[in-house]
C-alpha cells in the first residue's frame, strides 16, 4: 500500500512539473507576429518598439533590442545596415543555444541559423516551406553581409513605412525554397509588395528578427537601473 502510495506521488509529481524556463541569456529572437500592417513598421523605431514589446512580454523587456533591418538612401537620409544596429555578439535563442559569436559569425556559413535554432521570443519554431500556411520570408531589406539591399526596385517599402507599393529583400528563415540565394537566412529575394496579403502570397507573414545589443555582456547588465 506505502509502495502504491508513493508511485502515485511521484507521478503526481512528475505531472505537475514545469516546462522547461526559458533561458536567461535569450539575446535573439524571430517575432513570433508582425504588426499586421505589412511592411509597414513604423519604421525603424517602430520595428525596434515591437521587438521590444514582444520581448516585455516574455520577461525581456527591460532588455535593449534591435530589428534586424536595413533602409536605404532616402529624403536626405543615409542607408542603415542592419549588421551596424545589433551589437557586437554573441547572441543566443530562447533554448540558450548560441546563434553567433559575433557579427563576422552571424553572416558566414558557421551560424548556427536553422529552423529550429530560429526561435520566437516565445520559444516556438515558425512554419517554413511545406508547413501551413509557409512564413519563412523574413523581412530584412538586406544582403548577404547585412548591408542594405539596393536593388532596383528594392527600397526596404519605404524603409519600412509602406503597406501598399515597393519591395523589400526577405530571408529564409529555413533555409530552403526559391529566390537568387534560396538558402540565405537574411537575402533569398524580394517581396512582390509591401502589403500583408503581398507577403502572405509569397510565403511570408511581416515578421523579422530581434537582437539584444551589446549582448556580449551578462544580460544583468544590460538591464536598466
Amino acid at each position: 500500500m506505502k509502495k502504491a502510495i508513493a508511485i502515485v506521488a511521484v507521478l503526481a509529481a512528475v505531472g505537475s512539473a514545469p516546462a522547461a524556463a526559458q533561458n536567461s541569456n535569450m539575446s535573439f529572437f524571430i517575432t513570433s507576429a508582425g504588426p499586421g500592417d505589412g511592411a509597414n513598421l513604423g519604421g525603424l523605431a517602430g520595428a525596434d518598439q515591437h521587438c521590444q514589446d514582444l520581448a516585455y512580454a516574455v520577461g525581456f523587456g527591460d532588455v535593449t533590442w534591435r530589428a534586424y533591418l536595413s533602409t536605404v538612401s532616402m529624403g536626405g537620409e543615409a542607408a542603415v545596415n542592419a549588421r551596424d544596429r545589433i551589437g557586437d555578439g554573441p547572441w543566443h535563442n530562447y533554448a540558450g543555444d548560441m546563434v553567433a559569436s559575433s557579427v563576422a559569425d552571424l553572416h558566414s556559413d558557421n551560424a548556427n541559423l536553422t529552423k529550429e535554432s530560429i526561435l520566437t521570443e516565445k520559444g516556438s519554431m515558425v512554419n517554413g516551406r511545406g508547413d501551413s500556411p509557409n512564413m519563412h520570408d523574413i523581412l530584412t531589406g538586406s544582403n548577404m553581409d547585412g548591408t542594405a539591399n539596393t536593388d532596383e526596385g528594392h527600397d526596404a517599402c519605404s524603409n519600412w513605412t509602406s503597406n501598399g507599393e515597393g519591395s523589400a529583400r526577405v530571408g529564409h528563415h529555413d533555409r530552403q525554397g526559391g529566390g537568387q540565394n534560396p538558402t540565405s537566412w537574411n537575402s533569398a529575394h524580394g517581396s512582390r509588395g509591401c502589403s500583408q496579403e503581398n507577403l502572405q502570397a509569397t510565403g511570408g507573414n511581416g515578421f523579422f528578427y530581434c537582437f539584444a545589443i551589446d549582448a556580449n555582456q551578462p544580460l544583468d547588465a544590460l538591464r536598466e537601473e
